[in-house]
């Protein structure tokens, strides 16, 4: 499923995250942690892959199009039941 949110957004989820909640997303998906942080915004494709995020300028940091919310949907998820 795709989803389309602003990059501060994506930010925003990630930087709500509890400590080392990319390292489980990324177990649980079978991903490196580099991948899983390229996925809410880095730049680290020598240690990690892209994860079919695609980012528009504009405001609020620019539009993000994500092609697969798993990464996204299992943030919220973490977050929710931080909660």
């Amino acid at each position: 499923m795709t989803r389309t949110i602003t990059f501060n957004e994506l930010r925003k989820i990630k930087d709500s995250l509890p400590s080392g909640s990319t390292q489980v997303i990324a177990d649980r998906m079978g991903l490196s942690v580099e991948t899983v942080r390229n996925y809410f915004g880095g730049h680290n494709y020598r240690d990690g892959k892209s994860c079919g995020i695609h980012v528009e300028p504009g405001p609020d940091g620019g539009i993000v199009k994500l092609d697969d919310t798993t990464i996204l949907d299992m943030a919220l998820e973490i977050i929710e039941a931080g909660k």
